[in-house]
């Protein structure tokens, strides 16, 4: 069995890299020729990055029970372990950025979403603890990388269209996130073990980037002055960031916490706890694929004030009637509410003149990803010292700052 997938390996490698020479040129097509492609195979190539690396994300999520039982670990133990995943992509981002800008996102993307996936089936190695930890550290390393580069990408495809399209690439990676799950339910219906189950999914993501991406754009190297190491920050891009962190805070205590609301606040039968979560998730996607219309038409200022408006909304409906009915329908709006804000940042810190775009993804990414890892524990602590329907309202807030902060603004790209 081993032999067989020791030998797949090899194959595949050199199935990925006869597409691709070291340089990050393609054997069929230059980097001039890559300018030739249409727009439409440009944002469907950068679509499938996005979809590959949701896949690969949601496969490990969908088999953590598993895992967390074969290993024989305790809650405290896998929590713990769960944290070398984020440490992992905090430690990628000050460099992220930079290699990006230097090397270009086209060669960034093509190399890590390769160790992506390789680095998805090392996590099914896993034995012991601490290779568990250290496979999550690379798989967190790797998709931070992947992040940057890809966003890198879609920042240019929207640039080539004219138009708003950011959030239906992250409604992509959502889609993705589905397709993972359902998939990792076949799996364990049939009786696969996370190895193989992992190797089926990275098979697929190595088919899709050797199909795929030869469309990238070239993303050629940007010659830029040396800065010193510590220097003032934009203050434009704090801004998008610190908007990015409510609207992450809110995200992670929805994908952490919704549950755990149902269960212990809105009394809901067992069959019906995860209904809180999967409206959350459904109205996030529905609302990425229709974000960008409504950028268009209501301009990307006031769609983020709209946003910040429904976040908090859902929260306090949720909080104010915790009953089964009115809380999924306030998870719903808050599902939709933090569905844009994020492409939304991103896209505009990434049209900052001042900073290349992948660093300044870098830049605002950092500060957001701190709200997706304080949130859940914030939710934790207030719950502890009040209830959980008081750390509810808390978040909510956030919503309300972002609405603030937005209309701070002194100007923002659209």
């Amino acid at each position: 069995m081993k032999t067989g997938i020791d030998h797949f390996i090899h194959r595949s490698y050199k199935l990925i890299t006869a597409s691709m020479n070291v340089s990050g040129r393609s054997t069929t097509h230059n980097d001039a020729e890559t300018r030739s492609f249409t727009n439409r195979q440009i944002r469907i190539a950068v679509s499938i990055f996005f979809f590959c690396q949701g896949l690969c994300f949601a496969t490990w999520a969908s088999r953590i029970p598993d895992i967390k039982t074969s290993l024989q670990l305790t809650d405290a133990a896998l929590g713990s372990i769960l944290l070398a995943l984020p440490a992992g992509q905090l430690t990628a981002m000050p460099f992220s950025g930079r290699l990006v800008t230097h090397f270009g996102s086209k060669k960034i993307l093509r190399i890590c979403a390769v160790l992506y996936a390789f680095s998805l089936t090392n996590i099914g190695l896993a034995t012991q603890g601490w290779q568990l930890a250290l496979g999550l550290y690379l798989f967190g390393v790797f998709g931070n990388m992947c992040n940057i580069s890809v966003n890198t990408q879609a920042i240019r495809a929207e640039k080539l269209y004219g138009r708003p399209i950011m959030t239906s690439f992250h409604g992509v990676w959502s889609t993705a996130g589905f397709s993972g799950a359902l998939l990792g339910l076949l799996m364990k219906a049939l009786h696969v073990s996370p190895y193989p189950h992992f190797w089926i999914a990275t098979t697929l993501v190595f088919i899709l980037i050797a199909a795929f991406q030869v469309y990238l754009q070239p993303g050629a190297a940007a010659m830029t002055e040396k800065k010193p190491f510590f220097s003032k920050p934009d203050a434009m891009l704090v801004q998008l960031g610190i908007i990015g962190f409510c609207s992450m805070a809110s995200e992670g205590a929805m994908f952490d916490w919704s549950g755990v609301y149902f269960q212990d606040v809105v009394k809901a039968p067992a069959a019906l706890t995860i209904l809180g979560y999967t409206s959350f998730m459904i109205m996030m996607a529905s609302g990425r694929f229709v974000g960008d219309r409504l950028i268009q038409h209501f301009g990307r200022k006031k769609m983020l004030q709209i946003s910040g408006i429904l976040i908090s909304t859902g929260l306090f409906i949720s909080v104010l009637f915790p009953q089964i009915v009115t809380a999924t329908i306030g998870f719903l709006i808050v599902g939709f509410g933090v569905s844009s804000i994020v492409p939304m940042v991103y896209s505009s810190a990434g049209k900052n003149a001042k900073i290349p775009p992948g660093m300044a993804l870098a830049a605002v990414s950092s500060i957001s990803f701190l709200g997706f890892l304080m949130g859940p524990p914030l939710i934790g602590y207030i719950a502890q010292i009040s209830s959980l329907r008081y750390s509810f309202a808390c978040i909510g807030l956030l919503g309300i700052a972002i609405t603030i902060m937005v209309s701070r603004l002194r100007a923002l790209h659209s």
